[in-house]
């Protein structure tokens, strides 16, 4: 019989490969462990492999090294199946990351065109719009104020606004919807110091007949929603309606047909409003397209994707294109007047978009509604115009008399 060998006498010692296989060219693992003790009769060791342990012997001479290859052979079979199995797991990795790059290369794609599409669609019939002028441009007008101001009193209800104040109720904001919407109605027939007063009037009582303790933060975002989704776009009623002496000097009006109007047609109001559009949708594109190339300083933490670079860019593009259609519709006549309308535009655009962005911002929003596929809300589209209209009112009323048109 073979001697009892104990575990605690042996010592390890580096297994030898041309003793334990017979085949040289298979690698031996780097965390294998020999225990072995040496005798003149038998020789007894364990060898250690991560979680195998195979017990090797050998007799006056005799080696079992069929049952040592074997186990060799599982291991180097299941470090193949593993590796293969990770190559598996990196395949689906890629393969689902190339997915979901193709799926938002295409959602990306289908907005832009929604965009496009949604944009010209806008545009032409905003143009049609304010070449009509009268009720027509007036009722297209308040219906928009209508979508705005319920976008509005939609995000002062909001959780991000709502949790520092208590917002008005749900019948108040209703009633300031309608009100904003009348008041360039109001304003085209009876002026617009009538429609303001009638407002604050109705809103005040609107607020003192709700349940409960009426507060005040109700009544300050109550009066800015006022302000600001139905006072500021009044001017562009008096804008377009209200500057009714013609353009003599438009080459485009002498050249207008009669059954549309004729000459007499091309008013003030109509070629200022065309031009304060037009500069605005410039001020936006060269911007956007100025902040893509060039834009490095962020403009203010209000909308961080703003730059100055690119708010030189839309400066310099507003400008120009005030300039050019000065010259086209021949009015104002003065290069410094078409300069100064250039700046008006641009300044009035930026801040009513930063107005508006801090709004979403405090409640937490990327848009303020989705009634505009691929643009957003009303609020999103318009903003650059609301303070606008009242800025080029003011300077072709009051400025542009003074030093001549």
């Amino acid at each position: 019989m073979a001697p009892l060998v104990r575990i605690e006498a042996i010592k390890p010692v580096p297994p030898s490969l041309a003793a334990l296989c017979a085949c040289p060219c298979r690698p031996f693992a780097g965390n294998a462990l020999v225990l072995a003790r040496p005798s003149s009769k038998s020789n007894l060791g364990l060898l250690l492999h991560g979680p195998r342990s195979v017990v090797r012997m050998r007799l006056r001479g005799v080696s079992c090294r069929r049952r040592f290859v074997a186990a060799m052979a599982r291991t180097e079979q299941d470090r193949v199946g593993e590796s293969d199995a990770h190559q598996e797991v990196d395949k689906g990795h890629q393969s689902s990351l190339r997915g979901e790059t193709d799926m938002e290369t295409q959602q990306n794609a289908s907005q832009l065109r929604k965009r496009i599409v949604f944009g010209l669609g806008i545009g032409i019939s905003v143009g049609g719009v304010v070449l009509a002028g009268g009720w027509v441009f007036t009722v297209a007008l308040a219906s928009a104020v209508f979508a705005g101001s319920r976008e509005y009193f939609e995000l002062v209800r909001s959780r991000g606004i709502a949790a520092g104040m208590t917002p008005p109720p749900r019948y108040v904001s209703r009633v300031c919807s309608v009100i904003c919407a009348l008041m360039p109605i109001l304003t085209l027939y009876f002026g617009l110091d009538v429609s303001v007063t009638s407002a604050a009037f109705l809103v005040a009582i609107a607020l003192l007949l709700q349940r409960g303790n009426p507060r005040f933060s109700q009544l300050s975002s109550t009066i800015f929603g006022l302000f600001y989704c139905g006072y500021l776009p009044c001017f562009w009623v008096k804008l377009r309606c209200g500057l009714a002496a013609p353009a003599l000097h438009t080459r485009i009006g002498a050249a207008w047909p009669i059954l549309l109007g004729g000459q007499a047609h091309w008013t003030v109001g109509l070629v200022a409003a065309l031009m304060s559009i037009s500069s605005i949708i410039a001020a936006d594109t060269y911007a956007f397209l100025g902040g893509k190339a060039f834009g490095r300083t962020p403009l203010t933490s209000i909308s961080p994707k703003k730059t100055w670079e690119g708010t030189v860019v839309g400066l310099g593009g507003c400008i120009a294109t005030s300039v050019i259609l000065s010259r086209i519709f021949c009015w104002p006549s003065s290069l410094l007047s078409a300069i100064a309308l250039g700046f008006l535009n641009f300044f009035g655009s930026v801040f009513g978009d930063l107005t508006e962005s801090m709004i979403k911002r405090d409640a937490g929003v990327k848009d303020s509604g989705s009634l505009i596929p691929g643009h957003g809300g009303i609020l999103d589209r318009v903003d650059s115009y609301i303070f606008t209209g009242a800025l080029m009112y003011s300077f072709v009323k009051t400025i542009l008399p003074l030093y001549g048109v």
